[in-house]
C-alpha cells in the first residue's frame, strides 16, 4: 500500500558515534523537501527514521513512523529493543560494503595460505628463506551466511581457484560455491574447511556459534576469520584451541567488547591478527542514495529489497 504523507517528509536522525551534519547535507540534498533533523528528546514526530544503534527512548517517542531505516547491514542492536509493531525495518544492503568485505576477507585467506606473516618475520631478522608452496586444494574455504555480504565474498575467493564452500539456513545456489544449508549438513560443512570466515547475522540462535565445538570440527590446522559480530565467538575457545595446536590462529575485525580493553589476552597472541571493525566500514554517499530510492518507492507504494524479518532477527 502507499505510504500517505505530507509534501515534506519528515525524517529523524538518531545514529550513535556519528558525526550528524554531513549526513543532514546528504540527506536534505537527496530527498527534496524534506524535513531532516537530529533527534533529541522532545523533537517533533517524525515520519521516517534513519538510526543506528539507537535509545528505547527514541522508538518510545517517535510513535508515527512509516519506516525506519538502519544505516548498516547488522540489525542486532535494534532487534534489542521494543520496536513500534507493523514498521517496516529496512537495513543497508551493500553500499560499497560488499566490495570492501570481499578484499579484506581475500587479504587475511591469502596471508594466511602464502604464510606471509612468516615471511615478513624473517624478512625482519634479515634471514632470506624460501617456504614451500601450498596447495590451494588443501586449504577449502567456508563461508557462514550467504546473504549479499556473504555471497560476494565466496565468489571473491573462488576467483583465487580456493574451494569455496558455503553455509545458509536455507538452500542457497551461489555460482563456483558448494552450498550447504540446515542442521542436516552443518557437521559435514564443518569438517571440511580449512578456514572458516564468519558473515552470519547476530541473532539468539548465532550466538556463540564459533565455540569448542564448532571450531574443533575444522580440519586441523584451521584458521577463523570473524568479520561478522564479536559474540558470534566464544573467546576463550578460540584461545584455546590455538594453544593446543587444533587452531593455527585468526584474524579478527569484531570482538565482545569493543574498543577492545587493554588487558585482553588478544593483545599478547601472536597468532592473532586484530582490526578495529574496519573490514567495511559505511560509506556515507552511497548509504544515503540507498535510502532515498527506498523512501521514494516506498512513498510510491512500490515495494523494496532488504525489509528486515523481525522474527528471523534479519
Amino acid at each position: 500500500m502507499p505510504v500517505h504523507e505530507s509534501a515534506q517528509p519528515r525524517i529523524a536522525f538518531c545514529c550513535a558515534n556519528t558525526q550528524p551534519e554531513p549526513w543532514l547535507k546528504g540527506l536534505r540534498s537527496a530527498v527534496p523537501g524534506a524535513q531532516v533533523s537530529v533527534w533529541e528528546p522532545g523533537q517533533a514526530i517524525a515520519d521516517y527514521a534513519v538510526v543506528w544503534a539507537p535509545p528505547q527512548a527514541f522508538f518510545d517517542e517517535q510513535t508515527q513512523l512509516k519506516a525506519i531505516f538502519n544505516i548498516g547491514a547488522g540489525v542486532d542492536a535494534l532487534m534489542r529493543l521494543r520496536l513500534p509493531q507493523g514498521v517496516p525495518v529496512v537495513r543497508l544492503e551493500d553500499a560499497g560494503m560488499a566490495v570492501q568485505m570481499a578484499e579484506y576477507v581475500c587479504q587475511s585467506v591469502i596471508r594466511f595460505f602464502r604464510e606471509l606473516d612468516v615471511v615478513e618475520s624473517s624478512m625482519r631478522q634479515a634471514k632470506w628463506e624460501l617456504r614451500k608452496p601450498r596447495r590451494r586444494k588443501e586449504f577449502p574455504v567456508g563461508v557462514l551466511g550467504l546473504g549479499v555480504l556473504g555471497q560476494r565474498v565466496a565468489q571473491a575467493l573462488s576467483h583465487f581457484e580456493f574451494p569455496v564452500l558455503g553455509f545458509s539456513r536455507s538452500p542457497k545456489q551461489v555460482p563456483g560455491v558448494q552450498c550447504f544449508h540446515g542442521e542436516s549438513q552443518w557437521m559435514d560443512f564443518l569438517a571440511r574447511c580449512r578456514v572458516l570466515v564468519n558473515l552470519l547475522p547476530l541473532t539468539t540462535d548465532t550466538q556463540g556459534i564459533l565455540n569448542r565445538q564448532t571450531l574443533s570440527s575444522l580440519m586441523p590446522g584451521a584458521y577463523l576469520v570473524n568479520v561478522a559480530r564479536g559474540a558470534h565467538l566464544v573467546e576463550q575457545d578460540l584461545l584455546d584451541l590455538i594453544h593446543s595446536g587444533h587452531m593455527a590462529g585468526a584474524t579478527l575485525d569484531v570482538f565482545c567488547e569493543e574498543p577492545l580493553p587493554p588487558q585482553h589476552p588478544f593483545w599478547h597472541e601472536p597468532r592473532l591478527i586484530l582490526t578495529p571493525h574496519t573490514s567495511a566500514r559505511t560509506l556515507r554517499e552511497d548509504t544515503i542514495e540507498q535510502i532515498a530510492g527506498k523512501l521514494a518507492a516506498l512513498i510510491k507504494g512500490e515495494k523494496i529489497s532488504g525489509q528486515v524479518d523481525l522474527g528471523a532477527g534479519y
